[in-house]
């Protein structure tokens, strides 16, 4: 039986050679494109529709957007609109975003799980067709309902999964979505409490975990030059650790050294700062929270997410051969 795989694409490459890629991916046996919502760099949906326009079979997903920036309006006929494009093949990944990039464009995010909860619950009906009233302490709709001129009239299958980090927001997860995006950079083993506060969420909704869908980024750099393969993802980790410290948190880094690491590093971080700061991420991390080396090596560490509850690993290609990566994890 082949086994579930998808591909995680960020910003890292031309826009063109993404849709080659997710063609390729397509073509060798993955289940789904993410396309990443970051840093201001690209917005997840124009790839999104792109994607969606040159593949066939594969999934796209949104990996992840947030809840606080597109109207709830907007957002319901975004991905209907994805969804009259590639039908049934839309996932709609959804996070609670993160300080300070939030409060730098000038959004305040008080009370993130109730603003989740309003988000997903609106989100679902107007996606399932209905005509909405909805007064909550974020959302607030009078009489709404998606109004579709062209195209299918019945209900949306795009399932929503929440990109959740914090134990509050996994375990309201399990309650009210389809399922969670768990993070990268983390061990394996980070997986046990995510899965145990999944469940306890879904009993609240009289369901168990097995109804809960449990993709999972997997930060990957795949080289037949093992060296090449472990200084790329350290590039990656020295930034990531400097910019989002509540997944350094996660992760079990020393605040010691994302203190240091984000002393050398500005906003956005330059090269030169990144290659300054890069000796500080130790290889011992590397090994521990990415697929990182030979294919071998990334395989096999991949397995052990799976081992731990990942049901789809989303790879994410940190640099070099995406082909390769691909290749790598090809199911047919």
């Amino acid at each position: 039986m082949s086994e579930r795989v998808a591909l995680y694409l960020q910003d890292a490459h031309d826009l063109r050679d993404g849709l080659e890629y997710v063609k390729y991916a397509e073509k060798r046996g993955f289940e789904a494109v993410w396309q990443a919502e970051s840093r201001l760099v690209r917005d997840a949906i124009v790839p999104m529709a792109a994607y969606a326009a040159v593949t066939e079979r594969i999934k796209v997903g949104s990996g992840v957007i947030n809840n606080w920036t597109r109207n709830i309006g907007l957002l319901a006929a975004t991905f209907l609109t994805l969804d009259d494009l590639a039908p049934n093949r839309i996932i709609c990944g959804i996070g609670a975003w993160w300080d300070p990039l939030a409060r730098n464009v000038g959004i305040e995010r008080r009370k993130p799980l109730t603003a989740m909860r309003e988000t997903v619950i609106v989100l679902r009906r107007l996606l399932n067709m209905e005509r909405v009233t909805f007064h909550g302490e974020f959302v607030h709709v009078e009489g709404i309902e998606l109004d579709v001129v062209h195209g299918r009239r019945e209900p949306r299958n795009v399932p929503i999964m929440i990109g959740a980090t914090g134990d509050q927001m996994m375990e309201l997860t399990g309650e009210i979505a389809d399922g969670a995006v768990l993070n990268y950079c983390v061990p394996p083993e980070y997986n046990i409490r995510a899965l145990e506060l999944l469940e306890k969420g879904a009993k609240k909704a009289g369901r168990t975990l097995d109804d809960l869908d449990r993709p999972q980024l997997v930060v990957c750099s795949v080289d037949h030059d093992r060296e090449k393969a472990i200084d790329t993802t350290r590039e990656l980790l020295t930034q990531y650790l400097a910019q989002q410290p509540h997944i350094a948190k996660a992760s079990g880094v020393s605040s010691d050294v994302v203190a240091e690491i984000q002393s050398i590093l500005g906003w956005p971080a330059t090269h030169e700062q990144i290659q300054k700061a890069k000796h500080l991420v130790p290889e011992e991390l590397i090994h521990r929270i990415t697929a990182s080396g030979t294919p071998e090596e990334a395989r096999a560490k991949v397995n052990e997410y799976r081992k731990y509850g990942c049901t789809c690993p989303i790879l994410y290609p940190v640099g070099g051969d995406v082909n390769l990566l691909i290749d790598t994890f090809a199911q047919q």
